[in-house]
């Protein structure tokens, strides 16, 4: 069953879908995940162990800091929501809890692209358009920094595109 998949389980937590992208841009403790996301030390810790069981997150370093020892992450690589195919509905609940929380936190004033979109294409379309998306989220990942780290700017990016089934349901019918 898919939602017994640690991988899936991990992705589908609205905490670990944003500790895996502030951990992408550069490894953090859970200490700092605690600092940056406004949660306990303890929680922090529980959903960095699940990446990490998960294999979604690995260890990056060990630092010595005021006599005891930080372990830092970093998110592994790969786009991981790529291509979960099963469980894709537990995984877009928790695309959207967090698309929901983001857009209360849009910066005023600021451009962004939103769209919404259901349409017949020609399949090569379709191919060329998913790879340019795939080589756009690339490059924010690719581009990421620390948290807060000077001359950058904080972005959210909620992306899921995929072909549909032919039947509109019973109301479509």
């Amino acid at each position: 069953m898919a939602e017994g998949d640690p991988r899936l389980r991990a992705l589908a937590h609205p905490v670990r879908l944003r500790m895996l992208s502030l951990m992408w841009g550069a490894p953090m403790s859970a200490a700092e995940l605690s600092r940056e996301l406004g949660i306990s030390h303890a929680l922090a810790s529980h959903h960095l162990r699940c990446l990490d069981d998960a294999g979604l997150a690995e260890l990056a370093d060990v630092r010595v800091r005021r006599g005891g020892r930080e372990r830092r992450y970093r998110a592994a690589g790969g786009t991981p929501l790529t291509e979960q195919r099963d469980g894709f509905p537990l995984l877009a609940e928790a695309l959207a809890r967090s698309l929901r929380e983001r857009a209360g936190r849009r910066r005023a004033g600021e451009e962004g692209v939103t769209a919404d979109a259901e349409l017949w294409v020609e399949p090569e379309l379709w191919h060329d358009v998913r790879g340019r998306i795939l080589a756009a989220i690339v490059d924010l990942h690719e581009g990421a920094a620390a948290p807060r780290t000077p001359g950058t700017m904080r972005v959210g990016a909620t992306v899921a595109a995929f072909p549909l089934t032919e039947s509109t349901g019973p109301e479509g019918r």
